[in-house]
């Protein structure tokens, strides 16, 4: 059901009173108001209209001068008091794998999922399973999506055995909330090929049994990525583009009208090419093909500042270490619990060779590329500072707006060298929420955990940050991503390094002005300002007068693309 209702009268002539929206013709002009506006514009941070015209915005300001410029026969649309923003913008996501989220067995954990303990997962996949016989049949493969061992009941990750009492004939996956980790089951690990004399792959790891040989079934990083590529190989070209098209509508239901499909692979470059040409992007895709593997698609016209079917390539995505809630980032201290195996002096490790990475940073900087590399651990950012240091000097100053994406350790010199260097610190707040009491009890211990995603360190510098989700690791839930960067409240009721909250509207500037910068896409996107696209997020009240501890319970109840409503809630 709509939530509210928008209403529709002719400026100076004949009401128009039926209820809803419909897309405008190019040529109309529709002036919304009614309600609050949060512009994000400092020259103009609040407006009682705005008019839009051709998919842009025509005007902003008081309502009788917007009511004004927009001229007689324009459409009246009555926010009835919800609150108008610009629409948001995804700094890092990875919009493609929503989709496999949308279609696979959610395993989440409460409050996002039912997903508390093993024997809820295999409920859940079994339920799954008799629901999608059909397409189970069809793909040979049963997935499920979203579990957390540091949620669960048992307190440990489901292994080859538990998944065997789901299917001992189809192979079984299970995806790891992180998406750095995974488990399969024994007919999985068959189909990938993986058995007993399976090496571990650099930057990655297969879990033994007590036998020091036999896959456990528990997966990390390149050893989880290469088994579930073997294995989502299966899905056709159908499958494939209808991942995307859930992806980009699960996003426009939390208010995104720009979406991120972060380190994509050739092919999945190729089928969002196909699901572009289409028609079937209701929201703008943003493409960071992966350096290593990806480059053959990083080229002109789809490497673009413009978009084509609401597509295009932005630049290049590195990874350097893993997840630090599951424990495969890379530290320079050790962590605080270490997992099962490892000892007291574990500190994660490098998914990718030193040397590799910053070849790739130097790369991308030869080439003019943009590049976001993912760096959760401290050790990781290290590497990335030094490889823009050297690239910079290499190749000289310029607008490139390189990225770090996570930062979720970082110290507080290396938050002053991003300054320095004009790296963009994308952080994920989320983590306070969702993984803060782990981080403060297992994952980094009471001290380092207090400055996770340091925003507030940003802030203080007057550097400017973008805050994003980075779905499917969690949903693409802006408003959970609103709360948890003012807040920091962790799922005990914790408040994980007050010092690091940010206001509200600072908050709201790192979802939308700022991540459109850092897309090079500030001159279209991100405020409310005459001649930017008309990109909207209606929510059901105004963030700036709503109690910080209630932020996460704001609902997005309508997202317009250009002047369209492309979803409504």
């Amino acid at each position: 059901m709509m939530q509210g209702t928008r209403r529709g009268v002719m400026l100076g002539g004949a009401a128009a009173l039926a209820a809803g929206s419909r897309a405008f013709a190019a040529e109309e002009t529709a002036v919304y108001a009614g309600g609050p506006i949060l512009t994000m514009d400092d020259a103009q941070p609040r407006a009682q209209a705005v008019a839009v015209r051709g998919g842009r915005i025509l005007a902003v300001g008081g309502r009788d001068e917007v009511l004004a410029r927009a001229g007689r026969g324009a459409r009246l649309v009555d926010l009835g008091g919800r609150a108008l923003l610009p629409g948001f913008v995804d700094p890092h996501g990875h919009v493609s794998f929503v989709g496999l989220q949308a279609v696979s067995a959610n395993l989440l954990p409460a409050p996002d999922g039912e997903g508390n303990s093993i024997p809820d997962l295999q409920r859940i996949v079994r339920a799954w399973r008799e629901a999608n016989q059909p397409s189970v049949e069809r793909y040979g493969l049963i997935i499920g999506f979203g579990y957390d061992d540091s949620q669960l009941r048992e307190q440990r990750h489901p292994t080859r055995k538990d998944l065997d009492e789901i299917s001992s004939d189809a192979p079984v996956l299970f995806i790891h909330q992180s998406g750095h980790l995974g488990v399969a089951n024994s007919k999985a690990l068959e189909a990938a090929g993986v058995n007993a004399g399976t090496p571990d792959p650099q930057g990655g790891v297969f879990r033994r049994e007590p036998d020091g040989k036999t896959p456990n079934g528990v997966m990390e990083e390149h050893a989880f990525m290469a088994v579930m590529g073997r294995l989502l190989a299966k899905l056709d070209l159908d499958a494939n583009l209808k991942m995307i098209a859930e992806g980009v509508k699960l996003y426009t239901s939390y208010g995104y009208t720009t979406c991120q499909d972060g380190k994509s692979s050739s092919g999945g470059v190729k089928a969002l090419q196909l699901a572009a040409s289409k028609g079937m992007l209701s929201a703008d895709v943003v493409a960071y093909p992966d350096v290593l593997t990806a480059t053959d698609v990083v080229v002109p016209p789809l490497l673009s500042r413009t978009y084509a079917n609401r597509l295009r390539i932005g630049g290049v995505k590195l990874s350097i270490d893993g997840s630090p809630q599951g424990k495969t980032a890379w530290l320079s201290q050790p962590y605080f619990v270490p997992p099962d195996g490892q000892s007291a002096a574990y500190a994660g490790y490098p998914a990718v060779p030193v040397d590799q990475c910053l070849a790739a940073i130097d790369k991308a900087f030869a080439n003019g590329w943009q590049i976001l590399v993912h760096a959760n651990g401290d050790a990781a950012i290290d590497v990335l500072i030094a490889g823009v240091r050297e690239a910079t000097r290499k190749h000289g100053p310029g607008d490139r707006r390189p990225v770090l994406i996570h930062g979720q350790t970082a110290r507080e010199d290396q938050v002053d060298a991003c300054k320095a260097l004009g790296i963009i610190p994308s952080f994920f707040p989320m983590h306070t929420f969702y993984w803060g009491d782990w981080h403060r009890d297992s994952v980094l211990g009471p001290v380092r955990a207090e400055n996770i995603s340091p925003t507030g360190w940003a802030l203080r510098r007057g550097m400017m940050f973008t805050t994003h989700h980075d779905a499917p690791v969690a949903k693409p839930d802006a408003m959970r991503v609103l709360s948890a960067t003012v807040s920091r409240r962790t799922r005990s009721g914790d408040i994980l390094g007050p010092h690091q909250r940010v206001p509200v509207e600072a908050a709201l500037k790192a979802m939308t002005i700022w991540p459109a910068y850092q897309h090079f896409e500030e001159a279209t996107k991100g405020s409310l300002v005459p001649g930017k696209l008309a990109d909207f997020a209606v929510l059901s009240a105004d963030p700036t007068a709503t109690d910080p501890e209630k932020l996460a319970s704001l609902k997005v109840t309508e997202t317009i693309k250009e002047g369209v409503s492309i979803w409504r809630g």
